[in-house]
């Protein structure tokens, strides 16, 4: 005891005549003065791109997932959550339109949202202050203009979520005040989505030196897409036309080119999110977000884990086709639809230890097998699918599984995967010619023009028609609409065959629920699909087989359009007492 006061004394008397001892440099972190330069300013910047997959944000990554896969996707039509009925019952709660304010899934997403335009605001600040002094101001500029883009992106995911909440930006931020950033969430922000957007395109090049940041293209489809969910249709169109005549994207010759790793940054990509892997960081890399949707098999892709995600019924009738067309009606909200009358065949009840032969005579859409798997199809180059032991629980979810982010067998080595073989380096293509062109034919509806909007649909159907099949022994039928279809069967039926057309070359990339939504359909397809995707199935043999009966008697209101803020931020959010932000209507 004696020795350790001696020692104490001596460290006391050692630094008594200077305070600087009790001056310290923050440790881990780095300081302002160390990010006022070219390379710190540059570090930030990586760092905003970096939450674009929607992992880092201090949440499990499957809630901020840049696929949307919960949000977009099981809240639809188009997938089931998938796995079991006791896992991650979060997504069970979602899936069934039982939302609920505390639902960790929405607080997951608000953070990351936030997050990544906190990250945005803070190298506006930095490159725009003073102290940088290595950068011109083209640089300085140029770097503003793709942190705009980005926090028009965050920005964007939050208001397709919950429609009603607030703006921040590098005025109102500061980092070293907690209450800046508690504003009301009264304002429409369109408008200010739309200015970041619009300075992006102006100050952006047409092509970046490194993939996978935004250029000028980017942010004029991104600022197109933005006035889209707004039925701004003439100056949508405006800039939707001026990225395909001139921003040299050109749709590539087999719709799957677009689901590999090998078609990564390829010609039709417009943005993609970056998904990298043995690149020197631990864990959260690749499509990390996504590393529970994969079948539940030792000998599928994945090797494992965890069958969430799983594609519905629904979605996988809607790829039959009648003359080579969707088996679709004259009704813009889909009620006149024909398609999921009598179900594809398919191994729903059977399991893998019984003899089963799918009917392949049916004719379907192509790109049915590229983007859902299901047994006895070939499932890339893994063979046909052996069903049900790749599916953790066929009775409870279903006997198919996604496919649009699985890996070929032979890519299966380390420069597609990381230590993990759920970690893949497949891309996320945000955004692609092929949606600026569906885009266009929306625009086209809208505005009157049948037969522009036509033309554009035949593209996406030619090329589905001309490219590569997944398994030659189906009967794969496709044609383009034949000339004056759209104009001789009317608006609706156009409007229609646009919105099908939509939800065939994106399924499962989580776009469908917001789709669905923007077009003010959400209740009564949503309704009828829970409806119909509950109660027993018919195949054209007469054999009868169980849906997703957990789905029966639920029921989609107008209040479930948007999600409920998440109530930890509305209480974090007080300010003199009282919430800043409002929750939304109905919850």
């Amino acid at each position: 005891m004696k020795k350790i006061i001696s020692l104490l004394v001596l460290v006391g008397l050692s630094f008594s005549c200077s305070e600087s001892f009790f001056d310290l440099k923050p440790q881990g972190r780095a300081s302002l003065e160390q990010l006022s330069n070219k390379n710190g300013v540059g570090a930030l910047l990586i760092g905003a791109y970096s939450l674009m997959d929607g992992v880092g944000a201090g949440n499990t990554g499957r809630q901020s997932t840049i696929s949307n896969y919960v949000f977009g996707g099981i809240s639809s039509d188009d997938a089931v959550k998938g796995t079991d009925a006791g896992d991650q019952p979060e997504q069970s709660f979602i899936e069934q339109y039982n939302w609920l304010s505390d639902n960790t899934y929405f607080l997951g997403k608000w953070w990351h949202s936030y997050d990544g335009v906190a990250r945005c605001n803070e190298v506006i600040q930095i490159v725009s202050s003073a102290a940088v002094k290595d950068m011109t101001e083209a640089e300085k500029t140029q770097v503003i203009a793709e942190a705009r883009f980005l926090r028009a992106h965050y920005h964007f995911e939050a208001k397709k979520m919950w429609n009603k909440v607030p703006f921040i930006d590098e005025k109102v931020y500061v980092a070293s005040d907690p209450n800046s950033t508690k504003v009301p969430n009264t304002e429409d922000i369109w408008p200010k989505i739309e200015a970041d957007f619009d300075f992006a395109a102006k100050n952006l090049p047409a092509v970046q030196a490194q993939k996978g940041r935004a250029t000028q293209w980017a942010a004029k489809s991104y600022l197109a897409k933005a006035m889209i969910f707004q039925k701004k249709w003439a100056a949508a169109k405006t800039l939707l036309e001026d990225v395909l005549k001139n921003s040299g994207k050109k749709l590539v010759a087999n719709y799957h080119d677009n689901y590999r790793t090998t078609g990564n940054n390829n010609s039709e990509s417009i943005f993609e999110v970056q998904f990298s892997v043995n690149d020197g960081t631990n864990g959260n890399n690749g499509n990390a977000g996504d590393n529970l949707n994969w079948p539940y098999s030792a000998t599928a892709p994945g090797r494992g884990c965890c069958g969430f995600y799983q594609p519905s019924h629904n979605l996988v009738n809607a790829f039959k086709t009648e003359n080579g067309l969707p088996m679709i009606g004259a009704a813009a909200d889909g009620t006149a639809d024909t398609y999921n009358k009598v179900d594809l065949p398919n191994d729903q009840g059977i399991t893998a230890s019984t003899a089963f032969t799918l009917d392949k005579s049916i004719p379907v859409d192509p790109r049915l097998d590229w983007t859902v798997g299901r047994r006895g199809v070939n499932f890339l180059d893994w063979g046909p699918m052996p069903g049900s032991t790749w599916i953790r629980d066929q009775a409870y979810a279903g006997p198919f599984t996604g496919k649009k982010w699985m890996y070929y067998l032979s890519e299966e080595n380390s420069t597609t995967h990381s230590t993990s073989k759920r970690n893949v380096n497949n891309n996320y293509r945000l955004l692609k010619l092929s949606h600026v062109i569906l885009w266009l034919a929306e625009c086209e509806v809208e505005l009157g023009n049948l037969a522009a909007a036509e033309g554009y649909v035949n593209q996406i159907r030619l090329r589905a028609k001309n490219g590569s099949v997944q398994d030659a022994s189906v009967t794969y039928q496709i044609e383009a609409y034949p000339a004056g279809t759209f104009a001789a069967k009317g608006a609706d039926y156009a409007r229609n065959a646009v919105r099908m057309e939509q939800r065939l070359e994106f399924a499962m990339e989580g776009h469908r629920f917001f789709d669905l939504v923007r077009w003010g359909i959400a209740e009564k397809v949503l309704n009828k699909y829970a409806a119909e995707e509950s109660v027993p199935g018919t195949e054209p043999s007469g054999r009868k087989f169980n849906k997703r009966g957990y789905m029966a008697g639920k029921v989609f209101t107008s209040k479930n359009n948007y999600f409920p803020i998440p109530q930890d931020e509305i209480l974090n959010s007080q300010k003199d007492g009282k919430p800043t932000l409002t929750q939304n209507t109905g919850y």
